[in-house]
């Protein structure tokens, strides 16, 4: 029987938010420059791994360097010692954990936000220059689409999976959920079976958050659901077929720590796992290093901090 994921530390009191963006110059008060802000990352954490993915992306190793922190936090209340300084010096005696992602500024020593939307936005707009050798994450136009896509995956695949997999609710509800959970996963398929990217066939925006959504799906939300489930889910060849491709793109594939998010989830997780945590859909490890050889030459990209040398961007093991 599946058994309830509690996937998040328990409740806390929301902290303050932190909502600076990048603007166009000067007169903005925080605005692009380069080697000026930080980012700070967990990549166990969803919104950390779409950020240092859009971050390779866009080839910003150079001008805006990332500072990785360890997979599970460190603190009882779920958050970062090494990101405490910060908040503090951002919100005198700030009432919550410390926690990734940050985007901070050197000159001041304050946090600019830790908005997982708005960062990624203004490293596409304000950091992510005319590059005809760079993909167009945000284009005009597309934005409506892409803020769809990010909705339909925070709450029609990971929170629908999240329902399905619940021991402590009523069948009947469970079971709503995963024909709800398969009907999105349908219509994706149904998309990629006519385009190489969600969108058409340039990569955007809006395919960072799907990959990194069927990475939980596979690493994290099936754990909870029965073995039949999880068949069923990875019965959708083109959706499974896409999230293969890109897992082998250097930009993805190099930032997905296996070991860590396993080690996170195990760390927040309250249930127990069901049989579909043994029917892997996605052998991540093994099409990560497929990528990997196919650019033998390559060397580890400047601009990623591993202060503590308690994360590995490459995987040892298969989830």
């Amino acid at each position: 029987m599946p058994a309830a994921p509690t996937t998040t530390v328990p409740s806390l009191p929301s902290p303050p938010s932190f909502r600076g963006r990048i603007g166009c110059d000067a007169s903005s008060g925080y605005y692009a420059a380069s080697r000026r802000y930080r980012l700070h990352l967990s990549l166990s954490c969803p919104d950390c791994l779409r950020i240092a993915i859009t971050h390779s992306l866009l080839g910003l190793e150079q001008t805006l360097p990332v500072v990785l922190l360890p997979a599970v936090p460190d603190r009882p209340d779920g958050g970062h010692s090494a990101l405490r300084p910060l908040y503090e010096a951002s919100s005198h005696r700030h009432p919550g954990p410390a926690v990734a992602p940050v985007l901070s500024d050197t000159w001041t020593g304050r946090i600019v936000s830790t908005h997982t939307p708005d960062i990624l936005s203004d490293l596409a707009r304000r950091f992510g220059g005319d590059d005809p050798d760079r993909p167009a994450l945000c284009q005009n136009g597309t934005e409506a689409e892409i803020e769809a896509i990010e909705h339909l995956c925070e709450y029609r695949i990971s929170e629908t999976a999240q329902r399905a997999g619940q021991a402590d609710t009523h069948a009947g509800a469970r079971d709503t959920a995963l024909t709800s959970l398969l009907r999105v996963l349908g219509s994706l398929e149904w998309r990629l079976a006519h385009q190489d990217f969600i969108l058409g066939d340039e990569m955007a925006g809006a395919d960072v958050q799907l990959w990194v959504t069927l990475v939980q799906l596979d690493t994290v939300h099936r754990l909870h659901l029965d073995a039949a489930a999880v068949h069923r889910i990875a019965e959708h060849p083109h959706l499974w077929t896409y999230a293969r491709r890109l897992a082998a793109h250097p930009a993805f594939g190099r930032h997905l720590d296996l070991d860590g998010i396993a080690r996170r989830h195990h760390a927040h997780c309250r249930g127990l796992e069901a049989a579909g945590a043994a029917v892997q859909i996605l052998d991540w490890a093994v099409h990560i290093a497929d990528g990997a050889a196919a650019q033998p030459c390559q060397e580890p990209l400047d601009g990623f901090m591993e202060p503590q040398h308690a994360l590995h961007l490459r995987p040892s093991s298969s989830a």
